[in-house]
């Protein structure tokens, strides 16, 4: 027990860690709020699309779905070595002379822009058809009633679940380590081998709970107030 604690939480290691370790997790930060930046936009314009009615839209659907389903079946890590090993081989103009910190931005978007698609689409899908019908019926072009209408209450209704999502997000940024990108495992790899101790990983984890923890709490807040306000409207 005593070398387990000396290994991973020993104070003079935790100290020296520190340091090193922040350098990184400043790396999976910026990571984590561009990909949401990005997940956000490109989320909602692909559940918008799936939602498009008509037949003349049944092709873009059909991507639409076909990009969900093929990302949200995908292990990141294999999108992360595909995009950072497979692109740059390619030699093609501008999409291979990326930086790794863009191929990880780019992994991350991909795998949770689906995740996020399916969210929206639930809060979308969730609106009663009558709140469109009536829209339709003032007057109001499709554009209009997703824009006024819809998606206003639609996306109150899935701050929870996509908060959850970015959580995950959150974490998932340490997988794009493995693409060479020196973030938070990586300096805690680096402290371990320079000082044969694993000091670092434990700073490392305790940086991404500190920073999923309000994440999580401002989340249960949020369904807390939901339910009340559900409850409050049977009575």
């Amino acid at each position: 027990m005593g070398k387990f604690l000396h290994a991973f939480f020993s104070p003079l290691g935790l100290r020296r860690a520190v340091p090193q370790v922040w350098d990184g997790f400043q790396t999976n930060i910026k990571l984590m709020v561009l990909a949401e930046i990005l997940v956000l936009i490109l989320a909602l314009v692909v559940a918008i699309v799936r939602g498009l009615p008509g037949r003349w839209s049944l092709p873009l659907r059909g991507l639409a779905v076909a990009y969900t389903d093929f990302f949200r079946g995908t292990p990141l890590i294999l999108v992360a070595f595909v995009i950072a090993f497979g692109l740059p081989s390619l030699k093609l103009a501008v999409v291979s002379s990326q930086s790794l910190f863009v191929y990880g931005v780019a992994s991350l978007t991909l795998i949770y822009t689906a995740y996020v698609t399916e969210v929206y689409r639930a809060g979308i899908e969730s609106v009663h058809p009558s709140q469109r019908m009536a829209a339709r019926s003032l007057g109001l072009t499709y554009a209009q009633t997703m824009t006024h209408v819809i998606l206003p209450q639609a996306i109150r209704r899935v701050v929870p679940p996509l908060l959850n999502d970015f959580i995950g997000l959150q974490k998932d940024t340490a997988i794009i380590t493995v693409i060479g990108l020196t973030e938070a495992m990586a300096q805690a790899g680096f402290y371990s081998n320079d000082f044969f101790s694993y000091a670092g990983y434990t700073v490392a984890a305790i940086f991404f709970v500190i920073l999923t923890i309000p994440f999580a709490r401002f989340t249960d807040n949020l369904i807390k107030k939901r339910e009340q306000r559900e409850r409050a409207q049977l009575v």
